[in-house]
């Protein structure tokens, strides 16, 4: 699936769409494209829909932002700065991917043998002022999520 994205606000509501769709369990969800392509972005409407109010930023430094919200936890993962394997061993990655826990990972090819698979695959791509976003399922959680995304 693939649409055409103009707007932050129309980012934001992309994100909050995709909340919508898999709001009742916990989901994998790599975003990837380019620096200033509207990863975090996405990652706010999802918070907002489940929400949170304060300020989202891109834990670009700490690796994960937590985020407790009701029943669920979102984690906000940006592997842009990783270093080596030795840095998600050393905080326990695995222990973060559960099913109360949606975990949303931006730069996921920098960490990906220590992830699990992911659910939803989020792909932005910068043209010219808008974003082509490709969405694609990978596991039956995440068609599942998707058939219900193209509903909405």
């Amino acid at each position: 699936m693939a649409e055409l994205i103009s707007s932050e606000q129309a980012m934001e509501k992309l994100g909050a769409l995709m909340y919508d769709a898999c709001a009742d369990k916990g989901t994998v969800v790599y975003l990837s494209g380019d620096l200033g392509a509207g990863k975090t972005t996405f990652v706010r409407g999802f918070l907002r829909k489940m929400g949170y109010q304060g300020k989202v930023k891109s834990p670009t430094y700490t690796l994960v932002e937590p985020y407790e919200l009701g029943v669920f936890t979102l984690y906000h993962f940006d592997f842009y700065r990783l270093n080596s394997a030795f840095e998600l061993e050393y905080m326990g990655i695995r222990d973060y991917f559960h099913d109360n826990a949606f975990c949303l990972v931006e730069w996921p090819e920098k960490a990906q043998d220590l992830l699990p698979s992911c659910d939803i695959k989020v792909h932005i791509a910068i043209q010219d002022d808008a974003r082509q976003v490709k969405i694609e399922a990978n596991t039956q959680r995440g068609k599942d999520v998707l058939q219900r995304f193209k509903a909405a």
